[in-house]
């Protein structure tokens, strides 16, 4: 019988998380030897007997603490599934975390993270702008239950951070979206956990939570620069073919405990057939992004040479020896695969342009194979009121671009072509 390497080493040799994607946390012998995991479509699993029930139960509601070799066995798919514990192992090695949680949607991370470390008199201090849901949940349903929301601009230095925070009220977390959506500012992560640091007292703890949805797990690592938490839309790039909704939650074992612990109750935890779409996209993740990101170096070094744009929003085109700069050299691997950029006009021109396209689908979403287009201002953002939107930088003439894995010189021609229209 062959032995078996320890899992992710190969004679001691830690292994990349591109390579682990492919078998890290699953067994074939316990599934028949099935080279890929299967489909856990159930609703309940059997025990083996009334003590190991009982074992499980007590562990899953924190009746006593797990033991040193003991294992959570599975219970009911509410609780745990197979497919979502792999996955849920094998996101853990993108980010460096000890623990990770899958929702059914961004959203259900976003809120579930929410409810359980914010209280009635605490405020969350947002950077601005950030992704319509959040800016909507934060502004308007968590005051129904005394929480309050307070917002930044997202290129804030330390200095003002720590000024905006001070003046907030009882901050208990420090939620950030970098780089922001749609404008493509970034917020300086490491600046974020020391202020957090500042305020903590030993009965207010301030937490940091980053949404790293626009670079995904590859291109930055929020949990190294200091954040407790990291979330994503896996309906992005993590899932990275438009055919799936889900969210995901990273950090700390025992912060994600509680985060856990939560979702069972609200029952926003996902299910195994979006937890298996995930794990075979996990697969080309690496591949994906990085086609989409070499794409996008192109498209976004077209736009700033064409005439009928006036400005490009995108991380590899930030001023050399700038503040913005400073931050990306210091937290980011790689510039991603969003674009935004003002079109020369209005919201007619932007609209003329979007409906030209022919190779970008028209659609809002992003991190998909597939380039989409849309209009922030009309479409992701539109229930930011307009005075907001123009404070935060987000104008009637910007358009925002997800690139796909499309060869580049073709998208190139379509932006030329839709451009030629205006």
């Amino acid at each position: 019988m062959t032995k078996r390497r320890p899992e992710g080493y190969i004679k001691g040799r830690p292994l990349k998380p591109e390579s682990l994607m492919m078998t890290y946390g699953y067994k074939p012998e316990l599934s028949e030897g099935s080279l890929k995991c299967p489909i856990f479509q159930t609703s309940t699993f059997v025990f083996k007997s009334a003590e190991e029930g009982k074992a499980f139960f007590e562990i899953a509601y924190g009746l006593r603490e797990q033991g040193p070799k003991e294992e959570l066995g599975l219970i009911y798919s509410r609780l745990n599934n197979p497919d979502l514990e792999i996955l849920e192992d094998r996101l853990c090695l993108w980010d460096g975390a000890d623990s990770a949680a899958v929702f059914e949607s961004g959203m259900a991370a976003i809120s579930t993270l929410a409810f359980e470390f914010l209280r009635p008199g605490t405020v969350v201090l947002h950077s601005e702008p950030i992704y319509g849901g959040t800016e909507y949940f934060f502004r308007h349903i968590l005051p129904r239950y005394g929480i309050k929301a307070v917002g930044f601009p997202a290129g804030a230095d330390e200095k003002a951070l720590e000024k905006a925070a001070r003046a907030a009220g009882r901050v208990a977390m420090i939620f950030v979206e970098t780089p922001s959506n749609p404008t493509n500012k970034l917020v300086d992560i490491r600046a974020c956990a020391h202020v957090a640091k500042k305020l903590s007292t030993k009965e207010n703890r301030v937490t940091v939570a980053v949404d790293n949805t626009f670079l995904g797990p590859l291109w930055q690592h929020p949990l190294k620069l200091g954040a407790d938490f990291v979330l994503y839309s896996a309906t992005k790039f993590i899932g990275g073919h438009s055919d799936v909704i889900a969210g995901v939650c990273l950090g700390g074992a025992e912060d994600m405990k509680r985060v856990r612990t939560l979702r069972t109750f609200l029952g926003t935890l996902s299910g195994p057939w979006n937890g298996w779409l995930l794990l075979r996209s996990l697969e080309t993740l690496k591949l994906r992004m990085t086609c989409q990101m070499k794409n996008a170096q192109k498209v976004a070094d077209f736009l700033a040479d064409h005439p009928k744009v006036e400005k490009v929003y995108y991380l590899g085109h930030l001023e050399e020896g700038s503040a913005q700069r400073k931050v990306y050299e210091r937290q980011c691997l790689a510039p991603g695969s969003m674009i935004s950029f003002d079109i020369k006009g209005g919201e007619k021109q932007a609209f003329k342009f979007l409906n030209s396209l022919e190779l970008f689908s028209l659609a809002v979403s992003l991190g998909g194979t597939e380039s989409l287009a849309e209009h922030p201002g009309t479409m992701t953002h539109s229930d930011v009121p307009p005075a907001d939107q123009a404070r935060m930088g987000i104008t009637p003439k910007m358009v925002r671009l997800s690139i796909g894995v499309e060869n580049p010189e073709d998208l190139i021609a379509d932006l030329t072509q839709a451009l030629d229209s205006v």
